[in-house]
């Protein structure tokens, strides 16, 4: 296991994106009626999150040698 257990700035800005998009999806889920746009738009938001970690981490976001 290591060292950081995902305390990078890439790890924070994912989760913090696919949280904000399963938050919309939801909303879209609970209005009345059902409003699947909004929902949709939340998934997209959620995919993007997970792409944008990988892209952060090849970025070197996601570098934990220099962290004290």
């Amino acid at each position: 296991m290591s060292d950081n257990h995902g305390n990078t700035p890439a790890a924070w800005a994912a989760v913090v994106v696919a949280l904000v998009g399963f938050v919309v999806g939801g909303i879209g889920l609970m209005l009345q009626p059902v409003s699947m746009p909004i929902f949709w738009v939340g998934v997209a938001i959620t995919v993007a999150g997970g792409l944008l970690f990988p892209i952060m981490a090849k970025l070197g976001f996601h570098d934990t040698t220099t962290r004290h």
